[in-house]
């Protein structure tokens, strides 16, 4: 049994990074929670442009997205800032996290605070203490079984499906056989291979749920008059030499490795088990790995053939690349470069192995180089229009 270090919260749950986070309820909010950031070490903020002018659906979403970034066991504390008359319910946040979680979570409101100033001087306050109460969390060698994995692709070139997809994928099957959980997005990226994808499904349910995703993403495209090869593949996937959507696809999920597909979940939704879980999500990779954090999941792995240096405030991210050249030229983003596969050097069980080994080290403390560049890029899917 592989051991990592972690943080064991009030619910049970394991994080493997022990943050305060920063939540402005609203758009309104960000330059106060900016600012505190900016003076407490030991926080991370999660500004966003929505939290106001939303109804239905879309406004579920912003508080879901919320809530789960709260839940998130890597955050071990939470400050949410409001203003005060936006359509986010700041007090229900608070009630969810600290219920559910058993966290310390705290809420400053800047109307009733007294403006911007007077908020960021209490929030410097409330933050520092929350930090200190983090730090008596203890970390503690906990089992893999309780990691929460996502895989994620984004820059993809002809080199992604070749070899580092897949190499992540034995990655994936080692990850699922120590008990953990691995969470795919990207409904946009299975489709023309969604069929091979349903064929893991454990069960006729499972299986239509999947379809029933994809399906509601075409229509919604059709709908909207476009053609998503417009933006899939994107310019610079058709410059590093993928043809078509199909092709893209059929790399894509290789990221998951051969496991049977427990179930199917809707964007930010709690991963529910063990084992192989797909989340409908947006191919956009800031978009998706929000997603993925708010879902619970931990560590995030993202495979890139042209390079992206983007992160996640509560989520480390391993960037994983095949092509050498993208591994040189960006070394300040790449963490592990799988392209001895192609020169004949390693095989894939070998590389998948290496990228198995450098999951535990993230794990258990690590940094990655998002984290060590600062990189907190988050962003919540919306769903409807401006009110």
């Amino acid at each position: 049994m592989t051991l990592i270090k972690g943080y064991r919260r009030p619910n049970g749950k394991v994080g493997i990074r022990n943050h305060v986070l920063l939540m402005p309820t609203v758009v309104c909010a960000n330059q106060v929670v900016s600012r505190i950031q900016q003076q407490v070490p030991g926080t991370v903020a999660i500004p966003h442009q929505h939290g106001c002018s939303q109804v239905g659906q879309d406004k579920v979403r912003t508080h879901q997205v919320l809530v789960g970034m709260g839940k998130n066991p890597n955050v071990g504390a939470v400050l949410i800032v409001s203003l005060g008359c936006e359509v986010i319910n700041a007090k229900q946040l608070m009630k969810e996290i600290s219920e559910e979680t058993g966290k310390p979570v705290a809420w400053l409101d800047i109307q009733n605070e007294g403006g911007s100033v007077k908020t960021i001087q209490r929030g410097i306050e409330v933050a520092h203490s929350l930090v200190l109460d983090v730090q008596e969390v203890p970390r503690e060698e906990v089992s893999l079984s309780e990691l929460i994995v996502g895989v994620k692709c984004g820059g993809s070139d002809a080199t992604s499906g070749l070899c580092s997809n897949p190499a992540l994928g034995k990655a994936s099957d080692l990850i699922i056989q120590q008990g953990g959980s691995i969470v795919m997005g990207e409904t946009t990226e299975i489709i023309g291979a969604e069929h091979l994808v349903a064929e893991k499904a454990v069960s006729e349910q499972v299986r239509n749920k999947l379809y029933f995703c994809v399906e509601r993403f075409e229509k919604e495209i059709e709908r909207m008059g476009v053609d998503m090869r417009g933006g899939n593949p994107s310019p610079g996937n058709i410059e590093g030499g993928l043809s078509s959507i199909e092709e893209k696809s059929l790399g894509c999920i290789s990221k998951a490795g051969t496991a049977p597909l427990q179930g199917v979940v809707e964007y930010a939704e709690s991963i529910p088990g063990r084992g192989y879980y797909f989340m409908d999500s947006p191919g956009n990779d800031i978009e998706c790995v929000s997603g993925m954090a708010a879902s619970g999941v931990q560590l995030v792995c993202f495979t890139t053939g042209r390079g992206t240096p983007t992160g996640n405030p509560i989520v480390p991210v391993i960037k994983i690349t095949g092509n050498e050249i993208t591994a040189k030229r960006m070394s300040d983003n790449i963490d592990i470069d799988t392209s001895a596969v192609l020169q004949g050097k390693e095989t894939l069980d070998e590389s998948g192995k290496n990228i198995f080994e450098e999951i535990v080290k993230v794990a258990s403390g690590e940094l990655t180089k998002a984290e060590i560049l600062g990189h907190e890029e988050f962003s919540i899917n919306r769903i409807g229009i401006s009110l």
